[in-house]
């Protein structure tokens, strides 16, 4: 079914209040009244619904009427915060797409040494990201939209990042422990931090602060991953190590 998400506030016992942009694509869809459709609050509750035959005259709003409520399905067990550095041309777009379509709760993308591009107007490009994330989470059935911000130094992406259960830095001078390993040592883990490189990789000292801050240096294998493809395969390999891919 077409998925779609709403404002908890445009939401009532029997009703929702389309915006206008779904209610467009709703009548680009030809949906008729007897078809349904699901509208998602954006928290994890999906809304079972088709056309109502209310509409605001003098505004022209659009309304869905409620026939079942339940929880998604889209959401993983396992709570994932994919930090990206900043990367030149489209890479950040499939990387978002794609860590969207994988079941990442949030993705914050963050400065380092070695990048090779960083945009001038942020709020720009994570405005676009955003909206990125929010067609991939329509289209794959998430139940939340990934909210994607930019934090403004290494070290404060570094601050967030080890506040998960299990914060992985992604390192390609780490030789010795893979990522196998480091998720077996962790049998039960609730959230994941996922924190990964430019092009250029990472700078000794930026590693050697991000394992004294006490994250975990990991190593993906004998071949050097690109950037965008890095956190796609992490966190694969983690909703599958986890059950969430099963």
């Amino acid at each position: 079914m077409v998925r779609f998400f709403a404002a908890k506030s445009d939401i009532s016992d029997t009703m929702i209040k389309l915006s206008a942009q779904d209610a467009s694509h709703i009548r680009s869809l030809r949906l008729r009244p007897s078809e349904l459709f699901i509208v998602c609050d954006g928290e994890g509750l999906d809304y079972i619904c088709r056309l109502a035959a209310t509409r605001a005259q003098e505004t022209g709003d659009v309304f869905a009427e409620i026939l079942e409520a339940g929880s998604s399905l889209g959401e993983p067990s396992v709570r994932c915060s994919v930090f990206i550095a900043f990367a030149k041309g489209d890479r950040l777009d499939y990387a978002v797409q794609k860590s969207v379509e994988l079941g990442a709760h949030d993705i914050k993308l963050f400065p380092s040494e070695r990048c090779v591009s960083v945009p001038g107007d942020i709020s720009k490009k994570t405005d676009r990201l955003q909206k990125i994330a929010m067609e991939t989470a329509k289209q794959c059935g998430r139940g939340i939209v990934p909210e994607i911000t930019a934090l403004d130094s290494f070290k404060s992406a570094v601050g967030l990042a080890v506040l998960a259960d299990l914060p992985l830095f992604f390192y390609e001078c780490e030789k010795k422990l893979g990522l196998g390993a480091a998720l077996d040592q962790r049998t039960a883990y609730s959230t994941v931090s996922i924190f990964t490189g430019p092009e250029g990789g990472f700078e000794p000292h930026e590693a050697e602060f991000a394992q004294a801050e006490g994250m975990l240096a990991v190593s993906l294998g004998s071949r050097i991953l690109r950037c965008e493809t890095a956190p796609v395969a992490v966190l694969a390999a983690i909703m599958l190590h986890s059950g969430n891919l099963a």
